[in-house]
């Protein structure tokens, strides 16, 4: 009997304890009962990992679970890879197992979109229009893959780029914030699902202690805003 898996990721282990799976599990179950689809903890895998390899102990269980006919759900691309080659390489691996694999924030990579488009390929009688859906598939792939790491690379900057402009500005005493600007509410949330987003970035971009930081982190946690 086919099986449903989902797949979470968060980032490396240095770091343990400032990312949580709230969002992927949120999103998950979300897209579970919208198809009326139960996956069991049992079926439920989680890596605190990067995703510049595949070489993660959860992901290693699942691919010895998974079976041809099996489908393995993911919050998003990044969930299952950062790095594009490598993902693309195991994607295609996956597919060609006959396994299926559905991105929720990326519906035009899952498997049942490019299984329709590889058909539209096979069945092209001109090799020029063959190979043309087939060099397409593969870049859809691609694109996404290297758009998902363009975003974080931006995201990243733009928190650098915040740091830098505070040190221009005179201002009030560290630790001193009466409210928490959405700003700083944004730019947790980023914190909460970026690793690479550090809390000291944070506390000189607003001028904050690591108390009032670990304060705010709290409340927006709380809130399920991550």
């Amino acid at each position: 009997m086919c099986k449903t898996i989902a797949y979470m990721r968060i980032s490396t282990r240095e770091e343990r304890g400032k990312q949580k799976f709230t969002r992927q599990e949120q999103a998950i179950a979300r897209w579970s009962k919208e198809n009326n689809i139960e996956i069991p903890e049992r079926r439920i895998y989680r890596d605190d990992a990067s995703g510049k390899s595949f070489d993660r102990e959860a992901w290693k269980e699942l691919e010895s679970d998974v079976n041809a006919g099996d489908t393995i759900v993911f919050k998003d691309i990044c969930r299952f890879t950062r790095e594009y080659e490598n993902g693309y390489m195991k994607y295609m691996e996956l597919l060609n197992k006959g396994i299926n694999l559905v991105f929720i924030d990326n519906p035009t990579i899952g498997t049942e979109y490019i299984k329709n488009m590889i058909g539209v390929a096979e069945r092209q009688q001109n090799r020029i229009a063959k190979k043309s859906l087939q060099d397409t598939i593969e870049l859809l792939i691609l694109v996404e893959l290297d758009r998902a790491e363009q975003e974080r690379e931006i995201t990243v900057k733009r928190i650098k780029d915040g740091i830098a402009a505070s040190t221009k500005k005179s201002g009030r005493k560290q630790g001193q914030l009466d409210k928490m600007s959405p700003e700083l509410e944004t730019d947790i949330k980023k914190f909460l699902t970026d690793r690479s987003i550090k809390q000291i970035d944070l506390m000189n971009k607003y001028n904050i202690s690591r108390n009032t930081l670990k304060k705010y982190i709290e409340y927006i946690a709380n809130k399920k805003c991550i």
